[in-house]
């Protein structure tokens, strides 16, 4: 095989294992929703021409991704590789185009704008001294604080929602992520001030998971609330509320006192394991007010 032949069939695989992100999202959207019809629906299309693109895709890449019968569809062990894969590849590609609308957004001579992604009412006083200590940095960027619900705040970065996050273990992966650890802390209860265990001066994580008048409120995580009699908690308000009229109890690292109402009661837990919180940013930013904004974070 001469150079030429040898160039000609490095193309022709080259163009086998390319996949556009447009063919991605039709096919994320066909293997989240296990229907054809439900995926074109999603996608703002007609059935056919989405049913076309994936079988072009498939002979493309020479794979049965998906197997089609009476009930819906299913996945093979190569689309199951390729929505993992796929997934990731979509976010970073729309992560790269949110980061340089912003990056592009200092041309007009407006200041760089960094989003931090931040749990609600976590982190409270670290929050209130970083902000105001980068804001006396030279050439600060503005810092937007993008509010998350719980675990929520790594797939904001890893879809370019926000460019940095506070993380908490063990309650947060750091996998795929840069990160300094920032602040260490215990877990408090957090109860109706006039409930009896309320004056206790510590309990455990048994003693406050066990409590038959005061279930432990459910927070959601991927959008689903886990199975359990307390309430599911959509958000930080409406969390303090329930607990404020007796309904649920929650756990929270000892700095959540900042936001704790008169109502409210926050007693030590002995047995919890640390809380420590973490700065992170995707590992391969290059943003210059991102590095400034971690080097204020690190002397804190």
């Amino acid at each position: 095989m001469d150079h030429q032949d040898r160039q000609d069939s490095q193309d022709r695989q080259d163009r086998q294992d390319t996949v556009e992100v447009r063919e991605l999202r039709y096919f994320l959207a066909v293997a989240e929703e296990l229907h054809f019809g439900r995926a074109a629906e999603r996608l703002g299309m007609a059935q056919p021409p989405l049913s076309r693109a994936i079988q072009q895709l498939e002979r493309r890449l020479g794979v049965l991704l998906l197997v089609r019968n009476r009930r819906g569809v299913a996945l093979t062990e190569a689309g199951e590789v390729l929505r993992h894969e796929g997934r990731v590849a979509v976010d970073a590609a729309t992560a790269a185009a949110r980061r340089a609308r912003r990056a592009g957004a200092g041309n007009d001579g407006s200041r760089t704008r960094l989003v931090l992604a931040v749990k609600a009412g976590d982190s409270h006083d670290l929050l209130r001294r970083l902000l105001g200590a980068y804001a006396a940095e030279a050439d600060a960027a503005e810092v937007e604080i993008l509010p998350s619900g719980t675990c929520e705040q790594g797939e904001m970065l890893r879809d370019g929602r926000a460019d940095a996050a506070l993380l908490h273990t063990p309650f947060n992966s750091l996998a795929g992520f840069d990160s300094e650890a920032l602040v260490t802390e215990g877990q408090i209860a957090v109860l109706p001030a006039r409930h009896p265990l309320a004056t206790r001066p510590h309990l455990t994580l048994a003693e406050v998971s066990d409590l038959p008048d005061l279930p432990l409120a459910r927070w959601a995580r991927d959008g689903v609330h886990p199975p359990g009699p307390g309430p599911a908690i959509t958000d930080q308000t409406q969390l303090a509320q329930l607990i404020a009229l007796g309904r649920t109890v929650a756990v929270y690292p000892d700095s959540a006192r900042a936001w704790l109402w008169t109502e409210h009661a926050a007693v030590p837990l002995t047995d919890a394991p640390p809380v420590v919180t973490h700065i992170a940013w995707p590992a391969h930013s290059r943003l210059l007010a991102l590095a400034a904004l971690v080097r204020t974070a690190t002397r804190l």
